[in-house]
């Protein structure tokens, strides 16, 4: 008699593995991570306005006269603008380390590039390079502070982040140009170029796109997800949002008036125009740059306390700009006094944190994976205005014999129409946010919040 068949044994089926804990927005990690990326912008920023403090120099260097030069700095803002829609489609495609990691590679061959030209051709291609890497920045670190901290600190990281690249400027200013004075050309640029690989290995090694468990939504496939299809959908839709276009005004009409102060036309209007030494001269630029980094924190501060602080601060800067400009250029006389340029310079210092706003109506207005198009939109305005008064006061300088009141007179005529577009636009943009926020009950919108700016 044969042995019972033991029983068949039962295997209940594998349970898979636990999904790790999410990470909390906003901790250490968060720091880290945003840190080596505003890092790499500070780099960037550096880089960009190295220009700054050597124009002589170049001029000399490459025997070229003032407008060849002043091509540096326009071919420079061309490619920045130009870039900012690719570079947004970029980060919402591939992710933030890929196209920021781009971006060192591009702006350290540029600034290396520019250190070692031997003709002036050679040079404007270089700083061409530059400014496509410098372009791939910004954005990447407006996106990593929006999926590593909470919605509610979003302005407050982009202000600091545009601190940390005014603080770049002051580098500029400070360290290259003794440097560039003492050691010579190709060893202070090609010296500086050097930070850009120390960054580099940071960010290859540590930098993540978001947090363990706040994985951003993909972008669908299918009819229009890949290739051209993709995106002109990411454009339209961003496009259609009255948010997106209304931040995009809001930093087309703040931003460009200490953006042109400050990259061309600040130093020869302080000198030529208000008979300054060029120490003085300097100085006031310096203001400018300190206001900026002081201002920055008390704007992001308010913003994010209290978002109905946005259009007031947008509208009450250009408001204060204009008024400021006007007092200087129709001051009777032919020099306005040290005083009302002081106070020009503390007001100027205000743009740059008032044009930052403009990310905050384009990114409540678009989900997590349109954030990198919709911030390459806004951030096109500004320096779009900033090409078109930087050409304009050359010309109206050249056609009037240099009379700089009525040069700077465009600044007016670019504020009235970035004013007259955000009136426009407010109240479709505030409207569609309330809506959104009344379309879902409060603990699936902090989940939304979480997920889209994490």
């Amino acid at each position: 008699m044969s042995a019972p068949e033991p029983a068949a044994r039962t295997t209940a089926p594998p349970q898979p593995p636990p999904a790790p804990a999410a990470e909390p927005l906003g901790g250490r990690t968060a720091v880290a991570v945003w840190s080596i990326g505003v890092a790499v912008y500070f780099v960037a920023v550096i880089f960009r306005t190295s220009l700054g403090v050597a124009g002589l120099d170049a001029a000399d260097r490459f025997h070229v006269n003032a407008s060849a030069l002043a091509a540096f700095s326009l071919l420079q803002l061309l490619v920045y603008a130009g870039m900012q829609i690719p570079v947004g489609l970029m980060v919402d495609r591939l992710g933030t380390k890929k196209v920021l990691t781009l971006g060192a590679v591009l702006f350290t061959a540029g600034q290396l590039g520019f250190a070692l030209s031997p003709t002036y051709g050679m040079a404007l291609a270089a700083r061409a390079l530059l400014g496509c890497g410098d372009a791939m920045t910004f954005i990447s670190v407006l996106r990593l502070g929006t999926r590593w901290f909470p919605a509610r600190r979003a302005p407050l990281m982009a202000q600091l982040a545009g601190l940390v690249g005014m603080a770049g400027n002051l580098v500029s200013t400070l360290v290259l140009a003794p440097v560039l004075h003492g050691a010579g050309w190709t060893a202070a640029f090609a010296g500086s170029a050097a930070a850009g690989l120390v960054v580099l290995v940071p960010l290859v090694l540590f930098l993540r796109d978001h947090p363990q468990g706040h994985a951003p939504a993909r972008a669908p496939r299918g009819a229009g997800g890949s290739g051209g299809g993709f995106v002109r959908r990411q454009i339209a839709e961003s496009w259609r949002e009255p948010g997106t276009r209304l931040g995009l005004w809001v930093h087309f009409t703040t931003q460009f008036p200490a953006m042109v102060f400050l990259l061309l036309w600040g130093m020869p209007f302080l000198v030529e125009a208000q008979g300054l030494s060029r120490a003085t001269a300097g100085g006031l630029l310096t203001l400018v740059v300190a206001s900026n980094m002081a201002l920055g924190l008390v704007y992001g501060q308010l913003v994010g306390r209290r978002q109905s602080a946005r259009i007031p601060l947008a509208l009450g800067t250009v408001a204060l700009t204009a008024s400021l400009w006007a007092a200087v250029l129709v001051y009777p006389g032919d020099r306005a006094p040290m005083w009302l340029l002081v106070a020009l310079c503390l007001v100027l210092g205000s743009c740059g944190p008032a044009s930052m706003i403009g990310f905050d109506f384009a990114r409540p207005a678009n989900p997590a994976e349109r954030q990198g198009t919709a911030s390459g939109i806004t951030n096109m305005g500004g320096f779009l205005a900033s090409m078109t008064t930087l050409l304009a006061v050359g010309v109206l300088l050249d056609a009037t014999g240099d009379n700089y009141r009525i040069a700077f007179s465009t600044v007016f005529v670019l504020e009235a129409l970035g004013t007259r577009q955000i009136l426009r636009l407010r109240a479709r943009a505030l409207a569609r946010e309330r809506d959104r926020a009344a379309e879902r009950p409060p603990a699936a919108a902090a989940a939304a919040a979480r997920v889209a700016t994490g």
